[in-house]
This record gives C-alpha cells, sequence and structure tokens, in this order.
C-alpha cells in the first residue's frame, strides 16, 4: 500500500475489524434497570391493568425470568441494523456465559471467519478481535469495547450481548413508556418464526414524544422454553416517510441452553479459534 505508513495502515485495520463487532440490543452499563430483575418485576408489578402497556410488560417479566437459571448458551445470532441510511446485516455464530459475562462470536456473513471474544474482568476489558484476509494482517486486536473502531458499524457494543439484555432493554424501554396512554397494543398468540412457534406483542406510539426514539417495538417470545428470541425497533418516519423505519432487528435461533461452556470456550488458546 504506497504512501500509507505502518501507523496508518493498522489504523486502517482496526477500524475495518472493529466494525463488525456490535452485538444485539441493549443500554450502556451503568445505571440501567436490566441490572436488577427485581427492580423490574416491582415496577410491572405496580403497573395498573388498565394501562395499555401492561400487557406487553407482562410477557416481556416472564420472557426474562425464563432466562433464570441459564449459565450460558449457544446461537444463531442474525441482527439488522440501521446504520446512518444503511440496513446492515449480520449472521453470527455466538457463545454465551453469564458469569463471568463472558462472548465468544463467529462472523458467517458478510466476512466469513471474523471472529471477537470478550470476557469480563479480562485483557484489560477490551475485546479481542481479527478479521480475514488483508486485514487479517493486523493480527488480534485489542479494541474499547464501546470505541469508535469497535462502534463504527454497530449500535452497540459486545458488552450488551444475549436475550437477558435484549428483553431487560425493551422492559426498561416499556416502563419509561409508562408515562403515556396513547399507545396501541396488539397480540399475536400464534406468530412463527420459520419453523418456532411464538407468542408477539407489538407497541405503538400514536404521537412522537420528544424523548422516545422508536414508534414501533415488537417482542417475540418463544411459545415452548418462553425465551425472549427477536426484537424489532421500528424508528419514526422521516419528514418524506410514511412508516416506521426498520432500525434493530436482532433474533437468537438454534439455541442450546446450559450447553455446558468453560473457560476454553473463552479462550485465546482454544486451537478451534484463530486469535
Amino acid at each position: 500500500m504506497t504512501g500509507i505508513n505502518s501507523n496508518d495502515r493498522r489504523a486502517f485495520l482496526i477500524k475495518t475489524i472493529g466494525g463488525a463487532f456490535g452485538l444485539g440490543a441493549g443500554i450502556l452499563v451503568g445505571n440501567q434497570i436490566f441490572a436488577d430483575p427485581t427492580r423490574i418485576a416491582s415496577k410491572v408489578a405496580d403497573t395498573p391493568d388498565s394501562h395499555p402497556l401492561a400487557p406487553a410488560l407482562q410477557l416481556g417479566t416472564k420472557a426474562l425470568e425464563s432466562l433464570d437459571g441459564v449459565k450460558d448458551y449457544t446461537a444463531d445470532f442474525t441482527k439488522r441494523e440501521l446504520i446512518g441510511r444503511k440496513l446492515l446485516d449480520s449472521q453470527i455464530k455466538l457463545k454465551l456465559r453469564e458469569d463471568p459475562f463472558s462472548v465468544y462470536l463467529k462472523i458467517l456473513k458478510p466476512v466469513a471467519g471474523r471472529e471477537a471474544l470478550y470476557v469480563a474482568g479480562q485483557h484489560d476489558g477490551k475485546m479481542k478481535a481479527h478479521d480475514v484476509g488483508f486485514a487479517g494482517l493486523a493480527g488480534t486486536l485489542s479494541l474499547d469495547v464501546d470505541g469508535s473502531f469497535a462502534m463504527s458499524e454497530n449500535r452497540y457494543p459486545i458488552t450488551m450481548a444475549g436475550m437477558k439484555i435484549m428483553a431487560s432493554k425493551v422492559l426498561e424501554q416499556w416502563l419509561n413508556d409508562l408515562q403515556y396512554t396513547d399507545i396501541d397494543v396488539n397480540y399475536y398468540p400464534n406468530a412463527r418464526i420459520g419453523k418456532v412457534s411464538c407468542k408477539a406483542i407489538e407497541t405503538i406510539h400514536r404521537q412522537h414524544p420528544k424523548d422516545v426514539k422508536f414508534q414501533m417495538t415488537r417482542l417475540y417470545v418463544e411459545q415452548e422454553r418462553g425465551l425472549p428470541i427477536r426484537v424489532q425497533q421500528y424508528e419514526f418516519p422521516g419528514i418524506r416517510q410514511k412508516n416506521p423505519v426498520l432500525a434493530e432487528d436482532y433474533l437468537y435461533s438454534n439455541i442450546k441452553l446450559n450447553a455446558g461452556l468453560t473457560d476454553k470456550d473463552f479462550s485465546l488458546t482454544n486451537p478451534e479459534y484463530n486469535f
């Protein structure tokens, strides 16, 4: 690459790799309600049954409770995110452990072979990542999970991965929306995602409050195990748009609960990985 020095090349490679590794819907760590399920349950219990959002909160709470006792799982993770004006699609193989919170992922699309690893309390709090092809020449990189490189093509960092945080995020959103009553709620008890039977609930704001980001939200709950497996979020339409705009679509499929994941599954030295 004539005319590009080694520092510039490394910065280019870091940006190329880092943009691939955001995961799942979530909210920033620090002051979020999802860290305290008891608090969520208490607030849901205090919601009057007459409020339009009561059925959504009850379904979401049950879905979150379905993850009690789940220590780890593997899954296929599919996401579609609006980044700028583009919808970006990714297919990912995911391993997740709750304690210590650990995530391994391998990208299948758009660029097969990319890998990322995050373990709470290790690697100075950074995500380990590597790419393939030319970008892979940078080797294994240490990236700030919410830094500009890692977030350049993602809405959320890898620390927000997982069904628990996804469901908690939606519940917090609905709890914040309790101040509004001009909300339509639609319940679909016989929804399907492929061959998977689900319950789905959809909330729609009829007006656009200044502090509300999404006009329409859909939560899908697996019938068999009660797991929160999909969330879709639609932003309010722009001036020249008539319908809500898809901004986030996160789907967990082929989920294997309590898969017996060990430290090896989240180790840079795992011979099955290419770090």
